[in-house]
């Protein structure tokens, strides 16, 4: 199958946007000082408030040939969604940025994983040694840093957390792949964002919390997560991905743990340690090895 690939560099600018606005996520839900199932349950509503004006105009139509199944998919996909955000905002209370973003973008290991053991694809040795690379980085990781770290005593449980949010989201891209050959995006991700503010708002009440009465920068926390993140970061994404390789937006949103880190460095004079470095480095090139090879397969299938 031919691919259009757009030479301009508009598609790249893109890109490098999408990359660095998802960058400021962990940054931002750390000034947040709100509980972590608010700010998730919040940034997902604002986008889905955001995304569904533009899906309900343009593609009205789509929602009317939804299929049961194709719904049942979508939500399914957004409730995995909903535990992906309350665990990887809860982790950035208990353990680095450093190693919550990267442990929670190791997910393309568990979407290999998942692809094997319950879709039955084929498991070639390169993936595998991507993937035996990304899980001793992410062992490495676990232990934390020891000594002056801030997080010392809490790493291992944030980086749980954090492992949890890569899993599940790996859960939600394996849940909505063969819904998306069929349904357009914006009517896929307002049924899937719907069914995460669904599950967001009812855990935000088990746990207890507030719904409102949140101070003014709170809520343009929030709503920085929606816009930046959200539609800046993966609606963006989406775009430059109809007119850039898959591999080159594979291997660009690696940039995110490295982005993150720097971020956290000036903003939050977070220092990450040795371990953690170490540990995200070699995490970093398990997942380039598993990416890369996935996208070669595919490529070569078509």
């Amino acid at each position: 199958m031919d691919v259009y690939v757009d030479r301009e560099p508009t598609p790249l600018i893109a890109l490098a946007v999408a990359v660095a606005a998802t960058s400021t996520s962990a940054v931002l839900v750390r000034w947040s000082t709100a509980p972590s199932s608010v700010a998730a349950f919040y940034r997902v509503l604002f986008t889905t408030v955001l995304v569904a004006p533009v899906a309900a105009t343009r593609h009205r139509g789509a929602f009317a040939r939804l299929s049961i199944r194709d719904l049942a998919g979508a939500i399914v996909a957004g409730v995995a969604l909903a535990v992906h955000f309350a665990a990887w905002f809860e982790s950035l209370a208990h353990t680095s940025v450093a190693a919550s973003v990267t442990l929670v973008q190791s997910q393309p290991i568990f979407v290999a994983l998942g692809a094997w053991l319950v879709l039955g694809e084929r498991l070639t040795r390169a993936t595998a040694a991507g993937i035996a690379v990304a899980l001793a980085g992410a062992t490495a990781m676990s232990l934390g840093d020891a000594g002056g770290s801030a997080f010392a005593g809490t790493a291992p449980y944030g980086n749980a957390l954090a492992v949890l949010g890569a899993v599940t989201v790996a859960g939600y891209v394996l849940a909505g792949r063969s819904i998306r050959q069929r349904v357009p995006l914006f009517p896929y991700v307002t049924v899937v964002y719907g069914a995460c503010v669904v599950a967001l708002f009812a855990l935000v009440g088990l746990q207890g919390h507030a719904y409102v009465g949140y101070p003014p920068h709170e809520w343009a926390l929030f709503l920085g997560l929606a816009i930046g993140p959200g539609l800046l970061g993966h609606t963006v994404s989406n775009w430059a991905l109809a007119h850039l390789e898959s591999v080159v937006v594979s291997v660009a949103w690696l940039g995110e743990p490295v982005g993150a880190t720097l971020l956290a460095l000036v903003l939050l004079g977070e220092v990450p340690g040795p371990v953690t470095v170490g540990g995200g480095l070699v995490v970093i090139a398990g997942v380039a090895v598993t990416t890369l090879e996935r996208d070669r397969r595919v490529d070569t299938a078509d």
